[in-house]
C-alpha cells in the first residue's frame, strides 16, 4: 500500500493536502462565476436607471412640514385636523417617503406613510399609501403627462372586481416652495369633480 500510495503521489506530483486546496479553489471559482452570471442576468432583466425630472420635483417636497387637513363631507361643516409631516428622499434619491402624524379633536393620534416615485421611461408617478386607521393600502398613478410643476394622480384599483370610486389628486408647490398644496377630488359619473379634502402643508 505504501508503494502504491507513493506511486500516486509521484504520478500526480502533488500531495493530498494540495489536491484538497486545488478542489476548494475550483469550487470557489465556480461559485464566483455562477454569481457573476446571475448578476448579469438580473441586470439584463431589470437594468438600473437614474432619477429623472420627477425626482427633481419630489426632492423639493423634502423637509419638515406643519399640516392642516380639511375634509369636506357631503353635508355639514368641514372637518379640520392638524398634524406634522417629515418627507425625505430614499434609495439614492429615487423615492420620496412621507411620514404623517395627525391629532384628532379628542387628542388621539393616527399616522400615515406615503411612498412616491417617478419612472423616467413611462413619465409616470406612482404613490402608495398606508396608515394606522385601516389595514388597506391604496395606490395612485399619473397618466404619463407631466408639466414639471404639478403631480396629478388617478386612483388605481387593486381589486378590479371592486374598483371603488374614481378620484384624482393634485399636488404642487406655492410661495417659492414654502407651501405644498395637495387636493383630492371625487369624480362622479358625468366627470364632475368635487373636492373631498385639502392638505395645506407649510414648511417649518
Amino acid at each position: 500500500m505504501r508503494i502504491i500510495r507513493g506511486a500516486r503521489v509521484a504520478l500526480f506530483g502533488v500531495s493530498s493536502r494540495a489536491m484538497r486546496a486545488i478542489r476548494k479553489s475550483i469550487v470557489v471559482t465556480l461559485l464566483v462565476a455562477t454569481a457573476a452570471v446571475a448578476q448579469q442576468t438580473h441586470r439584463q432583466y431589470e437594468p438600473p436607471n437614474a432619477p429623472g425630472a420627477g425626482q427633481k420635483l419630489l426632492a423639493q417636497f423634502a423637509g419638515d412640514w406643519d399640516v392642516v387637513n380639511t375634509f369636506f363631507p357631503m353635508r355639514g361643516k368641514p372637518i379640520v385636523t392638524k398634524g406634522t409631516c417629515k418627507q425625505y428622499m430614499v434609495k439614492d434619491g429615487k423615492f420620496l417617503e412621507s411620514d404623517f402624524t395627525f391629532v384628532k379633536a379628542d387628542g388621539t393620534k393616527w399616522t400615515g406613510t406615503g411612498i412616491s416615485g417617478f419612472d423616467p421611461k413611462t413619465n409616470r408617478f406612482t404613490t402608495v399609501w398606508y396608515d394606522s386607521r385601516r389595514t388597506e393600502m391604496s395606490i395612485r398613478q399619473s397618466d404619463g403627462t407631466f408639466d414639471g410643476k404639478t403631480i396629478v394622480l388617478w386612483s388605481t384599483p387593486l381589486d378590479m372586481e371592486r374598483p371603488g370610486r374614481k378620484t384624482v389628486a393634485r399636488a404642487h408647490l406655492e410661495e417659492n416652495g414654502r407651501l405644498l398644496l395637495y387636493r383630492h377630488f371625487l369624480i362622479d359619473g358625468k366627470g364632475k369633480e368635487r373636492m373631498m379634502f385639502e392638505m395645506r402643508m407649510t414648511r417649518k
